[in-house]
C-alpha cells in the first residue's frame, strides 16, 4: 500500500468528524480500519470488528464513505466493501433486516449463553439508601409512595417509573431504595443499576471490542433495570437505538424499568421521539425542592446517620443557608462536625456560624436552563409551555417563541440544533430566523427590548 493510500483513512476520519460529529466517529469509524484500495475494480476494502458494526455502518454511512473516499482517491465513484477480520465471524447468522430497521446485534451461533450479571451497585448504596431513612415531605411524597408501590408490585404496576427533579434532591436515593427493597424480598432477583454516562461508555466499548453480544445479554437478563440520569443519552443516536430495543424487550417480559432525570422526558433536548414516548408511558413523578421544615428534618436525620446530633437552632441555621441540594446539606454537616472535633467544641449554633461562615455568603449565580427560560417566557406572555412548543403560528405564540429562542441562545451554551430540538423545531434554521427577527425588533421597538431585558434579569436573579 502506497504512503498516499495509507493516509486516506485518517483524512476520511477528519472529514467524518465535520460531517457527523466526533461521537459517531469514535463509536463507529475508529473501530474500523483501511485494508486496501483496488484501483482496477474501484473497490475500497474496510475491516470491521463485528457484524453489528458492519450492518450499522452499511445501512447508515455508506453514502458518506463512498463519496468521501472517492474524493480522497480522486475517483468519480468507488464502492466500499466491509469485511470482518475474525475467523469465527464466518459462521455468523445474519437475520433479515427490513427496510428502515437496524439490528441490535448479530449473535454467532457457536456462542453459548452467558450467565446473567447480578446486582451491580456499590456497598455504600446498598447499606445507606433505604426507604426507612428517606425523609418524606410534600415535595417528594408522590415519588416516595410510587417507589414503594413499584417495589411491592415489580413490573406490574408502574412500568416504566420515571423520577425527575434537580440534582441532589433524592432521586438516586429512591432508585437505590427500590433496589434494596427488591433485593431483600427476592434474593434471586437480578438487579442492574447503571448511570447513563456509564451506559454510553460501556456501549461504545462493546462495539469497539466486539462484545455487543455480552453487553446486550447483560441487560436482557435483568428483572429490575435502574438507569440514573437518563438525560445523558440525549443526542447519542446509536445509544438511544440500543436503549429503545432493550426497553422493549424488558417491558414486553414484564421486567421493571426505572429511570431518573433532571427534567421531564419531553424537556430533554436531543431525545428521540420514540424513546421519549416510552419513558412517558408509565408513571412520571417529580421531586421538587424541600420546604424549610423538611430541610430541618433532613439535617437532623443526616446528623444521626453520622452518629451525632444537632439541636434545633443549629439545624434551622443550616437549613437557612441558600441551598436545597441534600448532598450539599450533608457536606455542610460533615464540615461542621469536623470543625467541632478539631477545635474540641460541641456543634453549637455559635460553632456552626464560625465553621460555616463562607457558606452563609451569597451564592454564585447558577446556570440558566432551557426549561427555566421556556417557563419564564410562557408566564410572561400568559401562555403554557405546551403552546410554546406546539406548531401553532398565531402572532402572539410565534413572537413569544422567538423571544424564548433568542434568550436560549444568549443565556445558555446549547447549540442551535439543541435549542431547536428542545422547542420541537426540527430545522435549526428556525432558530437562526428567530434570532435575526428579535435582534431587528429590539432596535426598532423599545418596549420589546425592555421586556426581554426584564425576563433576562429575572432569570439571572432566580
Amino acid at each position: 500500500m502506497s504512503k498516499a493510500v495509507e493516509g486516506i483513512w485518517p483524512e476520511f476520519l477528519a472529514i467524518a468528524r465535520e460531517e457527523v460529529g466526533s461521537r459517531t466517529v469514535e463509536t463507529w469509524f475508529c473501530a474500523m480500519s483501511f485494508v486496501k484500495w483496488d484501483s482496477h475494480t474501484k473497490i475500497v476494502y474496510l475491516s470491521v470488528p463485528n457484524p453489528f458494526v458492519r450492518d450499522w455502518v452499511a445501512a447508515r454511512y455508506t453514502p458518506l464513505l463512498e463519496q468521501s473516499l472517492a474524493r480522497l482517491l480522486h475517483e468519480h465513484k468507488v464502492n466500499v466493501h466491509l469485511t470482518q477480520s475474525n475467523e469465527h465471524e464466518k459462521h455468523v447468522m445474519v437475520p433479515e433486516i427490513k427496510a428502515g430497521e437496524q439490528p441490535l446485534s448479530v449473535v454467532p451461533a457457536v456462542r453459548a449463553p452467558a450467565k446473567p450479571v447480578r446486582v451491580r451497585r456499590d456497598h455504600h448504596a446498598q447499606t445507606l439508601y433505604r426507604f426507612d431513612n428517606f425523609v418524606v415531605g410534600s415535595h417528594n411524597s408522590l415519588a416516595y409512595a410510587a417507589a414503594q408501590a413499584v417495589a411491592d408490585r415489580l413490573g406490574t404496576l408502574y412500568n416504566p417509573f420515571f423520577i425527575y427533579g434537580n440534582s441532589g434532591l433524592g432521586k438516586t436515593h429512591l432508585l437505590h431504595a427500590i433496589g434494596n427493597e427488591v433485593r431483600a424480598r427476592h434474593a434471586g432477583c437480578t438487579i442492574l443499576y447503571q448511570s447513563a454516562n456509564r451506559f454510553v461508555s460501556d456501549f461504545i466499548n462493546a462495539i469497539r471490542f466486539d462484545k455487543v453480544y455480552q453487553f446486550e445479554l447483560q441487560y436482557r437478563n435483568v428483572d429490575l433495570l435502574l438507569i440514573d440520569d437518563i438525560q445523558f443519552i440525549s443526542n447519542k443516536e446509536q445509544t438511544q437505538e440500543f436503549f429503545f430495543h432493550i426497553f422493549n424487550v424488558l417491558h414486553q417480559a414484564h421486567k421493571q424499568i426505572i429511570c431518573t432525570s433532571d427534567s421531564l422526558p419531553r424537556d430533554i433536548a436531543g431525545l428521540a421521539d420514540r424513546v421519549r414516548s416510552r419513558l412517558e408511558s408509565g408513571l412520571v413523578a417529580d421531586i421538587s425542592e424541600p420546604s424549610f421544615e423538611t430541610k430541618v428534618a433532613i439535617i437532623k436525620r443526616k446528623a444521626e446517620q453520622q452518629g451525632s446530633q444537632v439541636n434545633d437552632d443549629v439545624a434551622e441555621y443550616i437549613a437557612s443557608l441558600e441551598t436545597n441540594n441534600i448532598r450539599d446539606l450533608e457536606g455542610v454537616l460533615i464540615r461542621l462536625f469536623a470543625y467541632a472535633s478539631l477545635t474540641k467544641q460541641a456543634p453549637t449554633l455559635e460553632v456552626a456560624q464560625q465553621a460555616l461562615v463562607r457558606r452563609a455568603e451569597p451564592k454564585k449565580a447558577v446556570a440558566i436552563t432551557l426549561p427555566a427560560i421556556v417557563q419564564k417566557v410562557a408566564a410572561q406572555f400568559s401562555l403554557s409551555v405546551d403552546q410554546l412548543k406546539s406548531k401553532a403560528r398565531t402572532k402572539d405564540i410565534t413572537h413569544a417563541r422567538h423571544v424564548a429562542l433568542f434568550l436560549m441562545k444568549k443565556l445558555t451554551s446549547h447549540s442551535l440544533r439543541e435549542i431547536g430540538t428542545f422547542l420541537r423545531r426540527r430545522d435549526h434554521t428556525t432558530v437562526i430566523h428567530a434570532l435575526e427577527k428579535i435582534e431587528q425588533l429590539r432596535h426598532k421597538d423599545a418596549t420589546c427590548d425592555r421586556l426581554i431585558k426584564n425576563i433576562e434579569h429575572e432569570l439571572r436573579a432566580s
